[in-house]
């Protein structure tokens, strides 16, 4: 019999909170991250707005030593590692390093030190280049930087599937947990929110140009227009159930699709995907208690995933929320930190809000608005679609008594 993956531990940074307590306080009071870019002049971009976190210094984290060869989003990945590890009651020097692995997701790498050190290059010369760009701008580097400051070598990966990343990560630690690994970290963190990484969101064309915080990012909103991009994330402890430390609940269930070609007539991935996840963790749609929706402020991109939850569940037939509205899209980081969200609202009962949001009558769904609702919640879905057609589902669900 495979081994359960259950979560021990959660580190979050977030545009709304720096910690996973303060995080699931902020978001249950609806309080908004959303702001002007502060990181660099955003003024001549059509897109001025950003989830950015606050109040991280660097420095009160992590030894001097690191802050020179790490992009500001791995310095978040850092810190999120540990405090996830410390949640968890755990010390990676007491346990086997071969036992330990580390898994995330990334979209994007170290754009902001890329962008500086390339900046050297051009106006400074060769000599001025960090040797740290050889891997700070690198997808892996998170995987990389955790592993190495705390001694984890066992098996250790990177995906890169945009939003849909922080998913998927966590599916690739579940089947290191049933292949006999004894502890994974994994997760995502993300932030490219500099004039490069702009750049290259913008590209999209999915970026909300909204000029006022609570209203530029309106998911299943007949205003809906774009997204408002965001950095930091969620790291998890996942172990085997076997493990003597309490956890925050299981990982159930999964699956991931890809979209097929536009006008080829086949099912779009997400109905499929969502199915698969409730079959893999041997639940009916009845099961469900919640739904943590993708949400991407794209009026198809809503309709589609609106159709594919009313598809499985019926209309209105269970609560759906996307919190991500108080921090904006964290693109690797996002359904990590929605995953987070799903086992805080299996430990106190209760779900977020989406905040601002006034559900369009073209969605049937039960969206969770204004307030936070009080709920018995055992079982939670998260959903989460990547760029260019990644479509990913997973199952939590509180442990069996």
């Amino acid at each position: 019999m495979s081994a359960t993956a259950v979560v021990t531990g959660l580190g979050v940074v977030a545009p709304n909170g720096l910690g996973a307590e303060e995080f699931w306080k902020a978001t249950l009071a609806g309080e908004h991250g959303i702001g002007p870019v502060r990181r660099f002049d955003a003024a001549g971009y059509p897109a001025r707005l950003a989830g950015e976190v606050r109040d991280f210094v660097a420095e009160d984290h992590l030894e001097s030593r690191l802050l020179p060869q790490t992009d500001y989003m791995t310095r978040y990945a850092l810190a999120a590692a540990d405090w996830a590890l410390a949640d968890a009651g755990l010390d990676p020097g007491e346990l086997p390093a071969f036992d330990m692995g580390v898994i995330t997701a990334s979209s994007a790498g170290g754009f902001e030190f890329g962008q500086r050190e390339l900046e050297n290059l051009w106006s400074r010369g060769s000599g001025y280049v960090s040797a740290y760009q050889s891997f700070a701008w690198f997808y892996a580097v998170n995987t990389g930087q955790i592993s190495i400051r705390n001694g984890m070598k066992g098996p250790s990966g990177v995906v890169v599937s945009d939003q849909a990343g922080g998913l998927d990560a966590l599916a690739h630690a579940r089947r290191q947990i049933r292949k006999g690994s004894r502890l994974i970290v994994s997760g995502g963190v993300d932030g490219s929110i500099c004039p490069w990484g702009w750049v290259a969101q913008l590209a999209s064309g999915r970026l909300s140009t909204g000029e006022d915080p609570d209203t530029a990012y309106l998911p299943f909103d007949a205003r809906a227009a774009g997204h408002v991009a965001a950095e930091g994330g969620a790291i998890l402890v996942v172990e085997d159930a076997a493990t003597e430390r309490p956890s925050y609940g299981e990982i159930a269930g999964y699956a991931a699709t890809f979209d097929p070609k536009p006008g080829s007539g086949r099912e779009p991935g997400l109905g499929r995907a969502i199915r698969g996840a409730l079959g893999d963790a041997g639940v009916e749609p009845a099961d469900v208690d919640v739904v943590f929706a993708d949400a991407a402020a794209v009026p198809e991109l809503d309709r589609a995933e609106a159709r594919a939850i009313t598809d499985v569940f019926g209309a209105y037939a269970v609560p759906v929320t996307a919190p991500k509205t108080m921090t904006g899209r964290l693109y690797a980081g996002g359904a990590a930190l929605d995953l987070a969200c799903a086992l805080l609202s299996i430990r106190d009962g209760v779900i977020p809000p989406s905040t601002h949001v006034r559900l369009s009558p073209e969605h049937p769904i039960d969206l969770v608005t204004g307030q936070a609702r009080s709920a018995t919640v055992r079982t939670a879905l998260v959903l989460a679609r990547g760029h260019g057609g990644f479509n990913s589902a997973m199952v939590v669900r509180a442990n069996h008594s």
